[in-house]
């Protein structure tokens, strides 16, 4: 990792997303990994409600300033984990990969941390609770390989589709920051960074 002022060169562009092959190699993984999990141990994965009333098929937590949330009452951040404990600090390993495919001058608020075990998916959907677009959203994803669909502003948009793998990092900036995306579904297994399986996404945004 590093603190290059120039943001590293992506590696293929998919629907106005800069996507970055194994930006980070196995060691990196590892170390980040064992970040994610201590903010597991003091911020606990839950599974929220979308405002429909329908549970999420993956499990979150969140790291920073800010954490996400929904239940019936709609998407927001929160200042506080649902138990009442504060959100843990942002891992640093995340925080250097912001670094390394931004040229923002502000760094994230909020980490949001999404776990996919076998059978979970995320719906197309637009990053749009934030104050400010013209901040990007940095995407790193850590285990099992994901399906990333992208499209345009709209829902009827033609989408495009990659797989993610462990390491590889998606910058939705731009004209893509508004993008509707998602993960159509992981290869549950494919990846031996986590143990008993399942994919970890980790997003990073500027909240205010």
């Amino acid at each position: 990792m590093g603190d290059e002022k120039q943001p590293a060169t992506p590696d293929l562009w998919v629907g106005g997303a800069a996507v970055y092959r194994g930006l980070l190699d196995r060691a990196a993984q590892e170390a980040l990994l064992g970040e994610v999990r201590a903010v597991v141990r003091a911020a606990p994965l839950f599974s929220p409600d979308t405002p429909y009333g329908k549970p999420m098929s993956v499990r979150m937590t969140s790291a920073g300033r800010y954490g996400w949330y929904s239940d019936r009452t709609g998407y927001r951040y929160a200042d506080r984990h649902p138990s009442g404990a504060d959100w843990p600090p942002i891992p640093q390993g995340a925080l250097a990969v912001w670094r390394r495919v931004t040229a923002a001058a502000r760094g994230p608020e909020c980490c949001l941390v999404n776990f996919y075990g076998e059978g979970a998916r995320m719906g197309l959907h637009q990053d749009r609770d934030e104050a400010d677009f013209s901040w990007p959203v940095v995407s790193i994803s850590l285990g099992d390989e994901g399906l990333f669909r992208i499209g345009g502003t709209t829902r009827r948009d033609k989408t495009q589709s990659v797989w993610l793998q462990s390491g590889d990092v998606v910058v939705l900036g731009g004209a893509a920051r508004l993008a509707y995306h998602g993960v159509d579904r992981i290869r549950f297994g494919s990846s031996t960074l986590l143990r008993d399986g399942g994919r970890i996404n980790l997003t990073l945004r500027v909240v205010d």
